[in-house]
C-alpha cells in the first residue's frame, strides 16, 4: 500500500534510477562517440578508408551489442566490485550499463553520420581540410540533430536496462517493482513504477525531439 514509506521509497528509487540513467549516458556516449566517428570514417567510403580496423572494432560493437543486458549484468559483477568497490547499489550498474550501451550509442552515431550529404564532405576535403577539422566542423555540427534524437533513444534503452539491475540488488524502481511488486505480489506498486518509468521515458523523449527540431537547420 502507499504509506508514507513506500512513498519515500518511490521518491528515493526515482532519484538512483534518474543518477544510473544520466552518468551512464554521459559515460555512455563518451566512449560511444569516438567508437561511432571511427567505424564512419574508417568506412568504404568514410574519409579514411580503413577495412581492418573497421572490422575489428565492428566485430567488437557487434559481439557487445548481441550479449543480453541481463546475462552481462550478471557476468560482470566481479569486474564492476572491482572498479568501484561493491556489487550493489546505484554506483555498480552504471559499469555494465556502459559496457552494454556503449557499442548500442556508437553505432547510433555511425548512422547518423552516414547521413551527412557527401557534397558537404567533399567541400571540405577540396577547402584543404584535414581529417579531424572535418571531424569536429563538419561532420559532429551537421549531425547534431540526428544524434540528439539517436541520445533520446538511447536513454530510452538504458532505462529499461537500469530497471532490471533491481533484480541484482542495483537499487532505482527496478528494485522497487522486483522486491514489491514481484516478490510480494503487489500489483499496485509495480503498476505505480511502470506508470513512472514511461512518465520518465516521455520527458526524455519528448526534449530529445523538440531539441533537435530546433537544431535542425533543414525546418528553419
Amino acid at each position: 500500500m502507499l504509506d508514507n514509506a513506500m512513498i519515500a521509497l518511490l521518491g528515493t528509487s526515482i532519484w538512483e534510477t534518474l543518477y544510473m540513467v544520466i552518468v551512464s549516458m554521459i559515460l555512455s556516449y563518451a566512449i560511444g562517440i569516438p567508437i561511432g566517428v571511427i567505424l564512419n570514417i574508417t568506412s568504404k567510403d568514410g574519409i579514411c578508408p580503413n577495412r581492418p580496423v573497421n572490422a575489428v572494432l565492428g566485430v567488437i560493437v557487434n559481439i557487445f551489442r548481441s550479449i543480453p543486458f541481463l546475462i552481462l549484468l550478471i557476468w560482470m559483477l566481479p569486474v564492476t566490485e572491482a572498479i568501484v568497490g561493491t556489487m550493489v547499489g546505484p554506483t555498480s550498474v552504471i559499469v555494465p550499463l556502459v559496457v552494454s550501451a556503449a557499442p548500442f550509442v556508437g553505432r547510433m552515431v555511425e548512422s547518423s553520420l552516414s547521413e551527412i550529404d557527401g557534397g558537404v564532405i567533399e567541400a571540405a576535403q577540396s577547402m584543404g581540410s584535414s581529417s579531424w577539422q572535418i571531424i569536429y566542423k563538419v561532420l559532429l555540427p551537421e549531425a547534431k540533430p540526428s544524434l540528439i534524437i539517436g541520445a533520446a533513444i538511447s536513454i530510452t534503452t538504458i532505462l529499461g536496462y537500469s530497471a532490471m539491475a533491481g533484480i541484482v540488488g542495483g537499487g532505482g524502481l527496478g528494485a522497487v517493482a522486483t522486491n514489491y511488486g514481484l516478490y510480494r505480489y503487489e500489483d499496485e506498486i509495480m503498476l505505480i513504477t511502470i506508470v513512472i518509468i514511461v512518465v520518465i521515458v516521455q520527458i526524455f523523449q519528448e526534449v530529445g525531439m523538440i531539441t533537435a527540431k530546433k537544431l535542425d537547420k533543414r525546418l528553419k
